[in-house]
């Protein structure tokens, strides 16, 4: 391990998440998703509707691009909708629509709340680009370039993999390792010289079915174990729990 960064020798690139890594939006998502999915079973199951769970955050949407969280979580309770297209209104509830809706919460929250960086993160990048280090932000968020801007982030990356780019390139998202394989490609570095850094578990799904070398959890919100379990080599609270050395 380095003595700076605690990650092996043979690193040679960082490719970090953004919601939950990078800013504080993690918790955004979690409440736009909770007000898309209870708006939308309460109408139609009534009043007794289950409600949408932290648990079916983590396990069903968290990570994933955002048609992928909305069958997936749809799934869970044995209700398919049609796909709908990607222009669908919020209103509509096809899964487009709701995916929709649900961004179109997250944008008012962001707007209404701003965005927060976790200066943790930041320290940690700035020390990963002064060691000579190469970087990407690898996110299933369409708004990626939106959010670094908002906390000047953007100079802290040679290369950006989001929702966007893999909409264009037609990459399927977390927990399939194609978004980050291709922030690896684009940076010129082998997926065994580079490290992953996510905090859910479809990130470290990814990490690990991609043979990254080195796969960092971020845990925020008490999952440690859960982390370790899909794939983590290490996990810490903050990335500069990892300046400073090795464990």
């Amino acid at each position: 391990m380095t003595t700076q960064l605690g990650l092996p020798e043979s690193v040679q690139a960082c490719l970090f998440d953004l919601d939950g890594v990078v800013t504080k939006t993690a918790v955004v998502h979690a409440a736009a998703w909770k007000e898309t999915f209870d708006s939308f079973l309460r109408a139609r199951d009534g009043a007794g509707f289950r409600p949408f769970t932290d648990a079916d955050y983590s396990r069903y949407v968290d990570g994933m691009p955002r048609a992928d969280g909305v069958r997936t979580f749809l799934a869970s309770r044995s209700i398919e909708l049609p796909e709908g297209d990607p222009d669908d209104p919020p209103d509509r509830d096809t899964v487009n629509g709701l995916g929709n809706r649900k961004n179109e919460l997250l944008l008012k929250k962001i707007r209404t709340d701003g965005v927060e960086a976790y200066d943790g993160t930041l320290r940690y990048i700035e020390a990963v680009r002064a060691a000579g280090l190469k970087t990407a932000v690898v996110s299933s968020s369409a708004n990626t370039v939106d959010v670094l801007r908002s906390i000047d982030a953007e100079r802290l990356f040679d290369t950006r993999i989001d929702g966007v780019v893999a909409r264009d390139r037609k990459l399927p998202g977390k927990p399939r390792p194609d978004t980050f394989l291709a922030a690896a490609h684009d940076l010129g570095v082998e997926p065994s010289r580079a490290a992953v850094y996510e905090d859910a578990l479809a990130g470290m799904d990814a990490g690990r079915s991609g043979h990254f070398g080195y796969v960092v959890g971020v845990d925020r919100v008490g999952q440690t174990d859960a982390l370790y379990a899909h794939g983590a080599d290490r996990v810490v609270k903050d990335l500069a729990e990892l300046l400073g050395g090795a464990e």
